[in-house]
């Protein structure tokens, strides 16, 4: 879908890019993650979503002759060409030979772990680290928003928010996400061609007040469409409306026809269905599924499932599709590790890490010299407010669960020093610890694109609903609450938070 788009991306990731080349750092091999600041919608987890897009964008990835042209336009205050002939031809002629680790897409991650982990020369990091942004960032606050609405909704959830989306690439996007968060469909044919999703739709009011009658406008459309017929029964008065509708069903049964559902768009839900669903069902019609809409989302769903509503299905549009209550994600994308330029370099630096030996960093550090390489060096971003330092190392993250497969802690620790227990702690209050070792783990991040290609699995939507439900059903109900729900807990190994102290302590010292 974002094929050849290798503009889209921000400015200063392109004169960072020249700045690279010409001052020899262009080649230099280095290691960037992915990782979101705060749980989407106050809640305690998120979905996450986009990698298909991305692995498209990478493999896809080239500067065209247009856009080398229109880069050659770009001046600087004084009037100079901001950019190189000699940049610009390195440009046309470049192909990404980055590897991406990344968690599989529906699985369902937290603050401050990788979800992504990017490695390659420095230049062509920086090159995707707007466009990885922009994918995994909007879809996984969608399918989380999906997931959050489907986990209440106890029936269906279509999705219909393309009217009031964000522009035609927004609308695609938000309706792919919010089938990998659990809708079973979208009213967005073009985003049903694109992706293959399921689509589904009734008819709006204006097919009502296009006919003489509401009577006669229910006639029509099942005459039609008799095989999947939903009438919309609130254009003008719904009990009337819902009387109507069980006219045609009746008559539809004469011609061996069911009708599909009613569709109840405004008014007192809770009491209109209550109504509803007795009328129906006094007339023998309990195979009529009620359909809801008119500006839905999780906490209106779950007060009317709380009021007794008789609601077998939902469509969710506005509220979904624009993720309504937060309009972005907090991802960011953070350098964690540099090959060292040269071994003096190596020598300088040491092979320790707290004062500890680390006999993984010296086995990497010989293997990567077989290779022409130097050592991997970790890098921490020093800043004021806590919550915005990064992480350094080549960071991955394990995931424990308990006898009954319910997922219990996360661990982030630098791969180059193996962890020797399971004990994890809070990045931010070292006094919380929680030992996971009496647990089984499995890692989340697996290799997803090698040297620029794809070589693990591309899910399609439908795919990643499927692991997206597998994910939620393994999270524990108190971590799905709709309101202060119970955190679940994610730590950094030891190794690492000694790693990342010491580090702070050299960027900070006391004297």
């Amino acid at each position: 879908m974002l094929s050849n788009e290798a503009l889209l991306t921000d400015l200063y990731q392109l004169t960072m890019a020249q700045g690279y080349e010409k001052t020899g750092l262009a080649n230099r091999e280095a290691c960037f993650y992915l990782h979101f600041r705060e749980n989407p919608f106050k809640g305690g987890y998120a979905v996450a979503c986009g990698f298909a897009q991305l692995a498209e964008f990478i493999e896809d990835f080239h500067f065209t002759a247009d856009d080398c042209a229109y880069l050659t336009t770009l001046k600087t205050a004084q009037g100079n060409p901001l950019f190189s002939a000699d940049f610009i031809n390195s440009l046309a002629s470049l192909t990404l030979t980055i590897d991406v680790d990344a968690v599989a897409e529906g699985t369902v991650v937290f603050p401050y772990e990788p979800i992504a982990r990017v490695k390659g020369p420095i230049l062509q990091c920086q090159l995707v680290e707007t466009a990885l942004l922009n994918l995994i960032n909007f879809q996984t606050l969608i399918a989380t928003k999906a997931a959050r609405v489907c986990e209440v909704a106890k029936g269906p959830v279509a999705e219909f928010g393309l009217r009031r989306a964000q522009g035609p690439a927004g609308g695609l996007l938000a309706s792919r996400a919010a089938i990998v968060g659990g809708c079973t469909s979208t009213s967005n044919v073009e985003a049903g061609r694109v992706f293959d999703l399921p689509v589904s739709g009734t008819h709006g009011h204006s097919w009502v007040m296009a006919h003489e009658s509401e009577l006669a406008a229910f006639r029509a459309f099942v005459e039609v469409f008799p095989d999947n017929s939903t009438v919309l029964v609130d254009t003008y008065d719904v009990l009337k409306g819902v009387r109507n509708a069980i006219t045609v069903a009746h008559e539809m049964e004469t011609r061996a026809q069911r009708l599909a559902g009613i569709r109840i768009d405004s008014g007192d839900l809770a009491w209109l269905s209550i109504k509803a669903r007795e009328l129906l069902d006094e007339e023998g019609l309990d195979y009529v599924r009620i359909v809801a809409s008119n500006d839905l989302d999780e906490y209106t769903i779950q007060s009317l499932h709380e009021q007794g509503a008789r609601i077998d299905s939902w469509g969710v549009g506005t509220r979904l599709a624009t993720a309504w209550e937060q309009p972005a994600l907090s991802g960011v994308y953070k350098l964690c590790a540099m090959r060292s330029a040269d071994d003096a370099a190596d020598d300088a630096a040491g092979d320790t890490v707290g004062g500890a030996a680390d006999g993984d960093a010296a086995d990497d550090a010989t293997a990567s010299r077989a290779a022409g390489g130097g050592r991997w060096m970790p890098q921490l971003k020093v800043t004021e407010q806590v919550a915005k330092a990064t992480l350094p190392g080549l960071l991955a993250v394990r995931r424990y669960f308990d006898e009954q497969n319910i997922f219990v802690g996360d661990m982030i620790f630098d791969e180059r020093m193996t962890p020797k227990d399971g004990l994890i702690i809070d990045p931010f209050d070292d006094l919380r610890r929680k030992n996971l070792s009496s647990y089984s783990f499995v890692g989340l991040l697996e290799p997803f694109i090698q040297r620029g290609r794809l070589v693990g699995t591309k899910m399609n939507a439908l795919q990643a609903r499927q692991n997206t439900h597998a994910n939620l059903k393994r999270l524990h109900p108190t971590n799905k609450r709709l309101l202060n729900p119970h955190s679940y807990p994610v730590g950094l190994e030891h190794s690492l938070l000694v790693q990342r102290d010491t580090m702070l302590r050299q960027a900070h010292p006391l004297d």
